[in-house]
């Protein structure tokens, strides 16, 4: 049976994440409700399973059916997802790519608004933070962050899995009054990206040191960290495969 992947990006302002939930809304949900009409019951791989709320620049998903035709299939989600789901391409694949197990790294951006007051513009997909923040600050204390690591301190557990990542860069940087994060892992464990957020924004206050930042890894404690960054500034920006998908 053939494999196909679909290249989508979605605003998950209305979702309750992107997998299946009974009785709420996931983008999960709204695409395999959309696939039924040329593949039956199907179930579908996906690069990253984003948390309610958060957004998708870049998703990939897999899934395997009897002969489609991409562009009429393209075009028939695309009238059926628009305008919260976007279908960017539906093509066949390898048969042996899986959009999980295939993808070398994933990408995430978390956008900041620094000011004293909101921006109504971007309320949705920005995290409003009205103190200064030092940027130099924050990308020292997300340094450490960086390389093969027990994420312990920065996840929601998952019973009988491990919480060790690998993080190939993080950084920050200012663009006007936002603030931007960028992190690329292997893999992300439940809310890691918006821990590191939220821990890297108290350093960048002043009320914690970057230097602090290693000890709070090392305790491999929940309690030990500063909670997570609301969901709707976060933003599945890439995922990476290798030329063969």
């Amino acid at each position: 049976m053939p494999t196909y992947r679909l290249d989508l990006a979605y605003d998950g302002t209305g979702f309750h994440g992107y997998a299946r939930q009974p009785g709420v809304r996931t983008v999960q949900g709204e695409l395999e409700d959309a696939l039924f009409k040329h593949t039956g019951p199907v179930e579908t791989s996906v690069a990253g399973r984003t948390d309610a709320g958060v957004h998708g620049r870049h998703q990939t998903v897999s899934f395997s059916a009897d002969d489609l035709e991409p562009d009429r299939l393209w075009r028939s989600l695309n009238s059926q997802l628009g305008p919260e789901i976007a279908i960017s391409s539906v093509s066949r694949a390898t048969d042996d790519f899986d959009a999980r197990f295939s993808a070398l790294s994933r990408r995430y951006r978390y956008f900041i608004h620094s000011a004293p007051v909101p921006d109504p513009l971007t309320r949705l997909y920005t995290w409003h933070v009205p103190h200064a923040l030092d940027v130099a600050d924050m990308t020292e204390a997300a340094a450490a962050f960086v390389g093969e690591h027990d994420f312990a301190s920065l996840c929601r557990a998952a019973e009988g899995r491990t919480t060790v990542r690998t993080v190939l860069e993080a950084s920050w940087r200012r663009a006007g009054p936002q603030v931007l994060y960028d992190v690329r892992a292997l893999a992300f464990c439940h809310q890691m990206v918006r821990s590191m957020v939220a821990l890297c924004v108290e350093v960048g206050r002043g009320r914690l040191a970057a230097e602090d930042v290693p000890a709070v890894l090392a305790a491999r404690d929940r309690n030990a960290a500063r909670g997570a960054a609301p969901a709707h500034g976060l933003v599945l920006w890439a995922v990476e495969y290798g030329d063969a998908s």
